[in-house]
């Protein structure tokens, strides 16, 4: 590989805006990729993957180049050389790029993974809180497996296609897409490709969601004409996917703190034609409390730390704090109080998280259960889904029935 310095200053430009500005890594690859028009797919990606690489292995980079932060762009030059010496790339004879002791990073490589919090790149309470809720033989798979690249997973629209059709028409797209077993709306690429540019994407043929959550939905139980509230929608793939499900017959409700996040919800909406989509701002405790006892399904996707979703989000394991978790654990709690009450007697609800930690799911569930807004609801089932066993997200989903 053939290094190009508009590229490679590019690339250390992001890391600056995201280890030393605290931005996020997605938000600053979108920008840094508008900054050259010349740039093709190849240069594009090879920016994209880098910068992503490099966040991912932070810790362990940081550690064998011997820097710390804030991170001059002398340092940064280092973390790359290390990179590149680490994927056997040859790097140029460019003054950043002072004399590289590719023998000593290859040593201190191997010296260091034999260390879990360096090998897998984590800070040490993560690792010391994955152990205490996972074990150690679980933790090790899990964390190991969330350093993986995420796969690009695209779930079918049925409301304007069929899986094998929609293949069909990426396939004459040039892009490459197979069914996955298990699940039934779910269709993997078989290498990174802009979907997003596909006149299948214009025409709402699908989204790309997760194999893992796509199951939320299907785990919703819903029928054509019910009545759903989906009370943390955000941008609404799960609303989508929900809407699907109901033919589009029937109301959803979805509601979420973030105006913006409805707005974007409508865009998809349109695209998606999913015409049964009421979106509704909490701007206040009234928009909540006037669905009281209203609804026959409920999906609380409850805001969460997002550790099961770390290969897609690699920036999260160093933006992420223990105070933070502790804090969000609360708002579940009451997120879980106060919008079990929208389901009506005999209705069904979803918790759901893209957490791996238990304090987040089942003992979520438990206490719940055991409080005096959960004692009319029963446990129905609960699935666990972890990125080591099914290599996509890491998911919790348990639905309740209020009797």
């Amino acid at each position: 590989m053939r290094l190009h310095r508009n590229l490679v200053f590019a690339t250390i430009d992001a890391l600056s805006d995201i280890f030393n500005e605290g931005n996020y890594a997605d938000k600053v690859i979108e920008k840094t990729l508008k900054r050259d028009k010349r740039w093709g797919s190849r240069d594009r990606s090879f920016i994209a993957e880098t910068v992503y690489e490099i966040v991912r292995w932070k810790r362990l980079y940081t550690e064998i180049a011997e820097v710390k932060a804030p991170y001059s762009r002398e340092n940064l030059f280092r973390v790359f050389a290390v990179w590149a010496t680490l994927r056997g790339v040859t790097l140029p004879d460019w003054k950043q790029i002072e004399p590289t002791p590719s023998r000593k990073i290859k040593g201190k490589f191997d010296e260091l993974s034999k260390i879990r919090k360096y090998k897998e790149s984590i800070p040490d309470w993560m690792d010391e809180l994955g152990m205490k809720e996972l074990g150690e033989k679980v933790w090790e798979k899990e964390i190991h497996a969330l350093n993986e690249q995420a796969p690009v997973v695209l779930r079918v629209n049925t409301l304007n296609t069929t899986r094998d059709n929609l293949r069909s028409v990426l396939n004459d797209e040039g892009i490459k897409a197979e069914p996955v077993k298990g699940y039934p709306y779910a269709l993997q690429l078989e290498e990174r490709s802009n979907v997003f540019k596909t006149e299948a994407f214009k025409k709402g043929f699908f989204e790309v969601q997760d194999a893992n959550s796509q199951l939320v939905a299907e785990f919703l139980d819903v029928k054509p004409g019910m009545r759903v509230v989906d009370t943390c929608a955000g941008a609404g793939g799960k609303t989508l996917h929900i809407a699907a499900l109901m033919e589009n017959k029937g109301q959803i409700i979805a509601t979420d703190i973030y105006e913006n996040k409805l707005k974007e919800l409508k865009r998809r909406a349109k695209r998606a034609h999913a015409h049964n989509i009421d979106p509704r701002a909490i701007e206040s405790t009234k928009v909540i409390k006037k669905l009281y006892g209203t609804a026959d399904r409920v999906l609380i996707d409850a805001p969460c730390s997002g550790l099961g979703v770390l290969s897609r989000n690699p920036d999260a394991k160093w933006k992420l704090q223990p105070e933070f978790i502790e804090k969000i654990k609360k708002t579940q709690a009451e997120i879980l109080n106060t919008h079990s009450r929208i389901v009506k007697d005999g209705g069904k609800l979803v918790y759901a998280t893209c957490s791996i930690l238990p304090s987040e799911n089942q003992e979520q569930v438990e206490k719940f259960l055991a409080s005096e807004h959960g004692k009319d609801f029963k446990l129905v089932k609960d699935k666990k889904l972890l990125s080591s066993e099914s290599g996509y997200d890491g998911f919790y989903m348990a639905l309740l029935q209020k009797n």
